[in-house]
């Protein structure tokens, strides 16, 4: 890798955004822990990764993440579900209550893509959610996805790639939170209706 050095002092960035507003459902009784999630091993440290040419990954020397990617992404993904209030909770990856479902993970992309006319965070994340033993619906995988999001930078600097990957990881969560409610209303509902009558 090349290391871009255009200063002697290490600056650390790091995502901030709101919680994203998903709009308001019946909340479902339903307990989801989070996996640690997993990173591709090119994007498995603090350096922030760049690409300027294909088949190529450099990274700047004197611009850090705060945390490693995987951390970062577990982490935003857990506060921004959690805060939904879509699900009776949601548990982080170390907590040692039971719960109904687990999230598990892998960050395949966390980038800046430099071009001529501009620059762009690449946040690409894979997921896999199951059912645990005992909950209410159909035990192992419920499904897999892989989610993929760009977002322009404002400037050529660092600083504004982890606003756009802010803003990247803003989209991303959202869909991840309302694909698992969206899963877990259409499954609770069929198993509702598949009980005889008076069962419930």
């Amino acid at each position: 890798m090349n290391l871009k050095q255009p200063r002697n002092k290490v600056d650390f960035c790091t995502l901030e955004y709101d919680p994203p507003q998903i709009a308001r459902f019946s909340p479902l009784p339903y307990v989801i822990r989070l996996a640690r999630f997993n990173v591709a091993p090119i994007y498995n440290s603090n350096k922030i990764i760049y690409r300027n040419q294909s088949f190529k990954r450099n990274a700047y020397f004197y611009y850090k993440w705060q945390a490693n990617p995987r951390d970062l992404v577990t982490h935003f993904i857990h506060r921004d579900m959690r805060q939904s209030g879509l699900f009776r909770a949601v548990l982080p990856h170390d907590s040692m209550l039971l719960p109904s479902h687990v999230l598990e993970g892998t960050v395949d992309e966390f980038f800046e893509w430099d071009m001529d006319e501009s620059w762009k965070a690449v946040l690409s994340v894979s997921i896999t959610f199951t059912a645990q033993k005992g909950s209410d619906v159909s035990n192992g995988v419920l499904f897999q996805k892989a989610y993929h999001v760009t977002k322009p930078c404002n400037q050529k600097r660092p600083e504004a790639l982890a606003e756009a990957m802010s803003q990247a990881m803003a989209v991303l969560s959202r869909q991840i939170t309302e694909d698992i409610y969206s899963c877990l209303e259409d499954r609770s509902e069929s198993l509702q209706s598949s009980r005889p009558p008076g069962k419930k």
